[in-house]
């Protein structure tokens, strides 16, 4: 029980400091925030050997855990990956800074002036698992939208993460920005993640970035609203009109560039009257690649696809196979056990596109295009906090403008109502 009130003492003064940097940061100027995201991109490559030993500190832990080689890859960090960091920092800190911006302005018959501006949501709580880029990409894109940031790193990379944020305060520090802005919860407790779902005084959104099991709990148990990022289960259709060397290149790199991230393919569904062509040879071509391949009634894989495999993310080197009638029994099967993440089509029928395009509402469809491309900084936002599923506010990347809210500002020469 003492340390629950610990806890619960921490998240609250947690909260309060980033309430107070909010209030700061609100109204920085673009020229301070930019000189915090690049004095923190040098940090971070100057500290690039402590970031890599504390990295290895949780490798161990994600071993102990028996972590899937997928899982460990999105937590493995060397010298390259964090150069992919410093580029991200940079990248965000390059863009046009969103507080601020008239988004429209017009003029009324009574003599009122508006404008609808961008302006920070306040507060954001951030919930991650695994990616201690995560630490620098939120941390990132929250201070340039002019938002405080708590953020709560999974507990594999805990130590990866506090060398990453110590980076991004001092970026913070040296532009004499509050060091508040961002905060990274010192603990793998789990009774810190119940404090920010409830923590309303505090906390404007929360963010949730991880497994469905993480999702899920955020969503049933938030007293705060929610960005959801559902997990990514993500669907290639081959249609009969597919280019052979299109479907094989974009595929392959789908399913096996990198296995563990939101974007990589999960489930191919291939046209009947190509299964016995070039859908079997995009199975052969996957499980040569060392991918699992589970097949469905009429194709010929590693094993048997069984009712659990429709709407699984995998995660690792595993996908499902099936064979559908048509684009339309592609699109009722995605409709079914998608996740609204990502989904593709591989064609050079325009009018399969525009029915594939019109008839699903995935926050991101694709045509011809690898899915690993679902991603904040691949769609030019320099770095994403995650991919919203959602409807609301949100959709799709979330980037620093994703990330504001608005307000009106109104003004007249004496107006009055009538």
């Amino acid at each position: 029980m003492t340390d629950i009130v610990n806890i619960a003492e921490m998240m609250a003064d947690i909260g309060k400091r980033a309430r107070a940097a909010s209030a700061e940061l609100g109204h920085a100027s673009a020229e301070r925030k930019h000189a915090a995201l690049i004095g923190a991109a040098y940090v971070v490559w100057d500290n690039r050997a402590k970031i890599i030993e504390a990295n290895a500190k949780d490798l161990e832990y994600g071993r102990e855990k028996g972590l899937s080689p997928a899982m460990m890859d999105r937590l493995m960090l060397n010298e390259d990956r964090i150069r992919g960091i410093v580029d991200g920092l940079r990248s965000v800190a390059e863009q046009a800074d969103p507080v601020g911006a008239v988004l429209a302005e017009w003029d009324q018959p009574n003599g009122l002036h508006i404008k609808r501006v961008r302006t920070p949501l306040g507060v954001i709580g951030v919930i991650y698992e695994s990616r201690p880029n995560v630490t620098a990409d939120a941390g990132a894109l929250c201070l340039k939208s002019g938002n405080a940031v708590i953020l709560r790193g999974g507990s594999e990379s805990f130590h990866s993460s506090r060398a990453i944020h110590e980076c991004l305060v001092a970026g913070l520090k040296a532009a004499k920005l509050p060091e508040d802005a961002i905060q990274l919860i010192p603990t793998r407790d789990r009774e810190a993640v119940a404090a920010m779902l409830r923590a309303v005084d505090y906390i404007d959104v929360i963010v949730p970035r991880g497994g469905k099991g993480l999702v899920g709990l955020v969503q049933r148990e938030a007293r705060v609203p929610v960005f959801a990022h559902l997990e990514g289960i993500v669907h290639i259709y081959i249609d009969k009109a597919a280019d052979p060397e299109k479907a094989l290149r974009v595929v392959l790199n789908a399913k096996t560039r990198r296995t563990g991230i939101c974007g990589a393919a999960e489930c191919l569904l291939i046209h009947k009257d190509v299964a016995q062509s070039l859908g079997a040879d995009l199975i052969k071509a996957l499980m040569d690649k060392g991918v699992r391949v589970h097949a469905g009634e009429g194709l010929n894989g590693t094993d048997v696809a069984t009712d659990d495999d429709w709407g699984r993310e995998y995660l690792d080197m595993d996908i499902a196979a099936k064979i559908v009638d048509d684009v339309d029994g592609a699109i009722a099967h995605i409709r079914q056990y998608g996740s609204n993440h990502t989904d593709c089509i591989i064609t050079e029928d325009s009018a399969a596109v525009a029915r594939f395009f019109e008839r699903l509402d995935s926050a991101i469809l694709m045509h011809n295009s690898s899915t690993q491309f679902a991603d904040g900084g691949e769609f030019g936002m320099g770095a994403e906090i995650g991919i919203a599923t959602g409807k609301m506010h949100a959709r799709g990347p979330v980037g620093a403008e994703q990330l504001t809210s608005f307000k009106y500002l109104v003004t007249s020469d004496g107006a009055v109502r009538g």
